[in-house]
């Protein structure tokens, strides 16, 4: 099975190569065209900031490839917002592969932004998820985030409901990072790699 992990640019990549090889999983980090387009599975992850990933993807007409493809794909964490269609973050516009627009968190002095730390799932919906319950903890860092609606596969609280998990078609993304999620970010792992 050939894997290729998207290469923006983005934070956060090695570890989700290391997440990968403790599955036993050897992953490409490519921005080559060719190569994501003949990979069995896509994964999408990243860290950082809306406007300058867009640059990268634009620049290396990634903006154009990605909502064309059909194989299985895993947005992780800013990997999952670019997906939507404009983000508050700089007033972006985003790859426009799901129907929905990324908010900043509101500020509340009870409620820290950036949303940094353990957090519960709630109302999963997907083969994603099999063998989790809801309630099942995973490991969230952003300020900004997607709010519910009918692509949403589980959800989150910080105090306001988001999406933290989505999915349109082929499309999967999680708002939490997988490879920093226990036991949890693993079997959710594992269970897109058999989807």
């Amino acid at each position: 099975m050939e894997i290729a992990v998207v290469d923006y640019k983005g934070g956060n990549v090695q570890s989700v190569l290391f997440a990968l090889e403790r599955l036993g999983v050897r992953a490409t980090l490519t921005a080559d065209a060719e190569a994501i387009r003949r990979a069995d599975k896509i994964l999408f992850p990243g860290e950082g900031e809306a406007a300058s990933a867009m640059q990268e993807l634009r620049a290396q007409g990634l903006d154009q490839l990605l909502p064309t493809l059909t194989q299985p794909f895993l947005g992780i964490c800013l990997g999952m917002q670019l997906l939507g269609t404009h983000s508050e973050e700089n007033d972006t516009d985003l790859l426009g592969i799901l129907p929905f627009e990324v908010k900043r968190f509101p500020k509340d002095h009870a409620y820290k932004v950036p949303h940094m730390g353990w957090n519960n799932l709630h109302r999963l919906r997907s083969p994603l998820f099999d063998g989790l319950q809801d309630e099942d903890y995973v490991y969230f860092v952003h300020s900004y985030y997607a709010p519910v609606g009918d692509y949403t596969i589980a959800e989150g609280e910080y105090p306001t409901p988001f999406s933290a998990a989505v999915q349109h078609r082929n499309f999967y993304a999680v708002q939490f990072h997988t490879e920093k999620s226990g036991p949890v970010g693993t079997r959710i792992l594992e269970n897109f790699l058999n989807l």
